[in-house]
């Protein structure tokens, strides 16, 4: 994958936007989800965005390609809950290995067939790793701080089914995103480091963690800086933070370790902060004239969108970010690296 850290140097690459999104708009309903294969399946469906790679492949398929279209470089895999700890939800388990693999071939496809009308612009396909609606740091029961709903180990084993079939169907990149819990991120990279030895192969990693709310913290208490030291051990693409927040509200947590790391930095941030209806109101140029800054101060390798951006949002983006040259890598010394 020397392209893509070619292509790093080169310009600032674009991710997608938002997939839940995009499949809102076209309002499944519960048969929808179900298809023909899981019609009698004896869990509710209906939310399992995931599974629509196999039941309405075509609708995946032309989402990837709308956002190619609108200026991406990069598409994410339909996968975000794409572990066996998240699909206990809807007992589906046993469906994990399908769900990445069919979610990540899907994307290759439209990814292929775009480099090829532009070859002078390769598409990438990142497959999405969700952090799981488990947390290995902190209890979910009050009355019990030291219990814990999942272990390192569980993370482990389940993060790893998925990065095989990740890159079993395609994946050029892997991204550990929406990290609320650095220890659930370790986990997960732990899983990629020990596949990447098992088959000898070497797949970019991207990370991107999640400050919660105006204490500039993630879920489990770390600053941006505590969280990019706690993963600098890792050999990572590029390093930076999604969701939650809205674009102004992320670029002081992008300041905070833009100069202070050798890996490129990634931001896709919200369509500005959820309404009294949990929507999003933040219009492409709007968001596009926030993330300028981000741009202008020279805080970026890598941009994109997360909750309530649409193809709409990402080609301002893309247009906007053509314009500027990608940050510099900062080169750390020794010591530094050490700290």
């Amino acid at each position: 994958m020397s392209d893509i850290r070619k292509a790093l140097k080169e310009r600032i690459l674009v991710l997608d936007g938002a997939m839940g999104t995009m499949l809102q708009a076209y309002k499944f309903t519960e048969e929808d989800f179900r298809g023909e294969r899981f019609k009698d399946y004896p869990t509710p469906l209906q939310g399992n965005n995931d599974l629509l790679s196999i039941t309405q492949p075509e609708a995946i398929k032309t989402i990837h390609a709308k956002y190619f279209e609108a200026g991406a470089d990069i598409i994410e895999t339909n996968t975000f809950s794409g572990t066996t700890i998240a699909m206990a939800d809807y007992q589906m388990e046993d469906l994990v290995y399908e769900l990445n693999y069919e979610s990540a071939k899907i994307a290759k496809e439209v990814a292929v067939e775009f480099t090829k009308k532009e070859p002078n612009k390769p598409r990438f396909v990142a497959g999405s790793i969700g952090p799981t609606n488990r947390t290995a740091s902190m209890s979910p029961d009050v009355n019990d701080p030291g219990y814990r709903a999942v272990t390192f180990n569980e993370l482990r084993i389940a993060y790893k089914q998925q990065v095989e079939a990740l890159m079993d169907g395609g994946a050029d990149i892997l991204l550990v995103e929406t990290v609320f819990d650095t220890l659930n991120a370790k986990a997960a990279l732990f899983a990629i480091e020990e596949v990447k030895d098992e088959r000898n192969l070497d797949i970019p990693v991207m990370l991107s963690g999640t400050i919660t709310d105006a204490s500039g913290r993630t879920l489990s208490g770390q600053t941006a800086e505590a969280f990019l030291i706690s993963v600098s051990h890792v050999p990572l693409l590029s390093i930076g933070f999604n969701c939650a927040l809205g674009a102004n509200l992320l670029q002081p947590h992008l300041e905070a370790i833009a100069n202070k790391t050798e890996f490129a930095i990634s931001a896709h941030p919200n369509a500005g902060l959820p309404n009294a209806f949990g929507e999003y109101d933040e219009s492409p140029e709007e968001m596009g004239e926030q993330i300028e800054a981000y741009l202008k101060k020279n805080l970026i390798n890598i941009i994109g969108g997360c909750c309530g951006t649409s193809p709409e949002h990402i080609r301002v983006i893309a247009n906007i970010a053509a314009k500027y040259k990608p940050r510099e890598a900062v080169t750390l010394s020794a010591v530094e690296k050490s700290l």
